[in-house]
């Protein structure tokens, strides 16, 4: 693609990020028909396949990438499409509930809590990582990419376990809050979803979008890493940003549907979920390329890194505090989470020409 005119790379990427948002409405939507009818939600084995299946576009782009060797292009995108991701639920909460109570006020339950903590500690052991000497791998793996992984599994267990019940009045559900149990909006029992879908076809369709995800994907990477060389923007700030937010379309459609089924919950746990999995990608580049992927963490990832436990945090305060308020048509909440985003990003190119 570099002898490729700048026109053509970004009708390329254009596409590309077109498929992956509606092959992502597609993955969701039959996700959501096979975890009823397959019971997967009920296992760990199905929470990890679920994650696998909603963070399609980051898997493609960080193998093409590792295969290519431009790991810096992986890191980026990964981490900066936790930072953008978690902006979704300012997008959820200003176009969702533009009448009522806030997005996170409806949502709040201890569980969300849980897996906000998980994303903050699987962050933590990025940061970590990314100190450890860049020689310190055995059998195509490191310290830092198991650990992550452990600590994502650790999460996963913790959230099952609290929905099972916990020991706390309604059993860590805020008053108030949503009323109908998280996850409705995607049971076909209502007659609102997947009813006249056979299993045979929404695995087909699966399949489909699921493979045109990934072609998309590397589609993506490439045409991508060869616009911000046309630009004049490194590929770890075109990962970092317009990447990120390619690859968080699907999020933000799912996401917005869920809120308008008034599954508050569900919405806001598809994005701590996934954030919470996107580091353990480390572990995929690692043992594709052989090398350490976090020792060769630029700066302006770790500043990434850093802005997203921030922005998670502050939701975390909210689903504790729960604050009414609404400004410029959004939570409280978001609209700080929104404010923090825009300085961050204005950051994260003085520290990229530092």
């Amino acid at each position: 693609m570099s002898s490729w005119p700048l026109w053509a790379l970004l009708l390329l990427f254009v596409a590309a990020a077109a498929v992956i948002w509606l092959a992502g409405i597609q993955l969701s939507k039959q996700t959501d028909i096979l975890d009823v009818r397959l019971h997967l939600g009920s296992a760990l084995g199905g929470l990890i396949l679920l994650a696998v299946a909603t963070n399609l576009p980051e898997i493609a782009i960080t193998v093409s990438a590792a295969v290519s060797g431009n790991v810096g292009v992986a890191v980026g995108n990964i981490l900066g499409g936790i930072a953008i991701q978690t902006v979704v639920l300012v997008a959820l909460d200003a176009f969702g509930t533009r009448r009522g109570d806030p997005l996170m006020y409806r949502a709040s339950s201890l569980t969300l809590v849980i897996e906000a903590v998980t994303v903050v500690g699987v962050l933590g052991v990025v940061i970590a990582g990314s100190q450890m000497p860049a020689g310190l791998v055995a059998f195509r793996l490191t310290p830092a990419a198991v650990l992550i992984t452990a600590v994502w599994v650790v999460g996963l267990l913790a959230v099952r376990r609290a929905q099972k019940g916990l020991p706390w009045h309604e059993q860590g559900n805020a008053p108030g809050a949503q009323d109908k149990p998280r996850g409705h909006s995607k049971d076909p029992a209502d007659g609102s979803r997947g009813t006249k879908t056979s299993t045979g076809r929404a695995i087909l369709i699966f399949s489909v979008a699921a493979v045109a995800t990934l072609v998309a994907g590397v589609a993506l990477e490439r045409s991508g890493d060869e616009i911000a060389g046309h630009i004049g923007l490194s590929g770890v700030l075109f990962g970092a940003t317009i990447l990120a937010l390619a690859t968080s379309l699907p999020e933000i459609s799912t996401g917005l549907a869920s809120v308008k089924q008034g599954d508050y919950k569900l919405a806001v746990s598809d994005i701590f979920g996934g954030n919470a999995f996107l580091p353990v990608l480390f572990l995929v580049a690692v043992l594709i390329s052989g090398t350490p992927v976090l020792p060769q963490a630029h700066n302006t990832d770790i500043y990434l890194t850093a802005l997203a436990i921030l922005l998670t945090l502050v939701y975390v305060m909210s689903l504790i505090f729960r604050p009414k308020r609404r400004v410029a048509g959004m939570g409280a909440d978001s609209f700080i989470v929104l404010v923090l985003y825009l300085l961050g990003v204005a950051g994260l190119f003085a520290v990229a020409s530092g």
